[in-house]
């Protein structure tokens, strides 16, 4: 077996972030709809939720190239 593991390690890594980007996107439209007077409080924790899952999926990335 020829290639480094860190690239697939990544690839499996970045699923985790994905599914929970699609879940926290697709609940906060859900309860938009079912309160739209709090949509800028939703979209405002969305907004803040999203850069720590960001954040996990980049030091996943970057644990690649150090380890």
């Amino acid at each position: 077996m020829t290639g480094d593991l860190a690239t697939i390690g990544y690839g499996l890594a970045a699923i985790g972030p994905g599914i929970g980007l699609g879940i926290m996107v697709a609940k906060t439209q859900e309860a938009t709809a079912r309160q739209p007077e709090i949509a800028g409080l939703l979209r405002t924790n969305m907004f803040i939720a999203l850069g720590a899952i960001e954040a996990l999926a980049l030091i996943g990335f970057v644990a690649g190239f150090v380890f």
